[in-house]
């Protein structure tokens, strides 16, 4: 019997997959490594608070401040080799924190780790677009488990050494050997760099790269950043204050205060597990309005309602309605092009650190159930946005039924 002629372009999607998902595992790793050591590495580097406060801000720093140089990377380098050397700087960053002498230097150490981390987050995120477009697949939002997989497999490897031995230079020197044998995975099976045509919307046709240069984002750039923004301010507030508000305004017990998280948490799995099947049969656009409504009004309600149980079933909306957000926004940016992308992934990170403090402002001065109001407030306005975004009409599966060469730019 003849072989199916359809199984060698199925392989060739499935390795592409897995080593695109490889990156997402590797940057979820990566940043859960080093997280689960801070308590050391601040007793190594005798920090207080303060100084271990601006030791993470020198991070968020460095990624939201590299939208120029990775865009430039992009259009040099093409999301293959910016996400391979950004992977390998990532590796070094963590074998040189085990040996680092002083603060200084881990201050200039964490903030290229934010480049490095902002490259990767870019140029990942392009990988995975161009996966959907070539083969008409949906697949982003399980690429984007993978990230809290590797991040949940970072903290069991944490815990593990840590009962062998509390060196740090043993527990990054492991951790490093095994995202390096990532990198190797991935590498052979990436989507190569290949010129784009016009017609197909994935890059700038007003140039060639050459001739591109950074200009001020055009309005649908700029509306799909709010979005990004938003999703990232309601996911990173539901981290840092769902537990507390537990606490201290429902009224739960200290030991089932961690179930905020835990709920978000292991929504937003499941939902990034189910949610490229929600995507194939209602859209991108549909679902980032309806999923960002639901965080908006299941978390609004729980909070007039008051209690643990309505707490939890709001933080459970929240977990299944934002969790398709960033997937939908990168893959609308990547299609735009990379300048777009790297704004976008930008605007998240800005969110991602912005927030929670923001939230803590308003907590501050009017009280914690006003503060989870305004993470209420940031998911509807993430619905807002999605409704002046261009959304593909068609999903890639019903777009795209054949392969075709990834366009990229490069």
């Amino acid at each position: 019997m003849l072989p199916s002629r359809a199984a060698p372009g199925r392989d060739e999607y499935r390795r592409a997959q897995l080593a695109i998902a490889a990156l997402f595992c590797f940057l979820g790793f990566q940043y859960g490594t080093w997280a689960s050591r801070l308590p050391a590495l601040k007793t190594r580097l005798d920090l207080g608070a303060a100084e271990l406060g601006l030791l993470l801000m020198a991070t968020g720093v460095g990624a939201a401040a590299s939208f120029p140089l990775v865009a430039l990377l992009m259009r040099r380098l093409g999301s293959r080799l910016l996400s391979l050397g950004a992977a390998l700087v990532l590796a070094a960053i963590l074998l040189a924190l085990a040996v680092v002498p002083n603060y200084p230097v881990a201050l200039l150490l964490m903030a290229c780790d934010g480049v490095a981390v902002g490259a990767l987050n870019v140029a990942m995120n392009a990988q995975g677009a161009a996966l959907e477009v070539k083969y008409g697949r949906t697949t982003m939002a399980k690429l984007h488990a993978t990230f809290s997989g590797g991040s949940l497999c970072a903290a069991l490897l944490a815990s593990a050494v840590n009962l062998a031995t509390p060196a740090l230079a043993v527990h990054f020197s492991v951790a490093a050997a095994l995202l390096l044998l990532l990198v190797g995975y991935a590498r052979p099976a990436l989507l190569p760099p290949e010129p784009a045509p016009a017609s197909t919307g994935l890059a700038d046709p007003a140039s060639s790269p050459a001739r591109r240069r950074l200009t001020l984002p055009a309005r649908l750039t700029i509306w799909m950043g709010l979005a990004m923004a938003f999703g990232t301010i309601t996911e990173g507030a539901m981290n840092d204050w769902s537990a507390l508000y537990l606490r201290d305004v429902a009224g739960a017990a200290t030991e089932l205060a961690p179930m905020g998280i835990a709920v978000v948490s292991v929504m937003m799995v499941l939902a990034r597990i189910f949610a490229d099947g929600w995507r194939d049969r209602w859209g991108d656009g549909r679902i980032v309005r309806l999923g960002s409504a639901l965080a908006a009004a299941g978390l609004a309600l729980a909070l007039l309602a008051g209690g643990v149980l309505p707490a939890l079933l709001g933080f459970a909306c929240v977990g299944l309605g934002v969790a398709a957000v960033t997937p939908c926004v990168y893959v609308a940016a990547a299609r735009r092009d990379s300048d777009s992308l790297a704004l976008v992934a930008a605007m998240g990170t800005v969110g991602l650190l912005a927030g929670p403090a923001v939230i803590g402002f308003i907590a501050n001065g009017s009280g914690l159930t006003w503060g989870m109001g305004a993470v209420a407030a940031s998911a509807g306005i993430v619905s807002l946005c999605a409704t002046r975004i261009h959304w593909p009409a068609q999903t890639p599966t019903t777009a795209a039924p054949t392969p075709t060469p990834t366009p990229e730019a490069a």
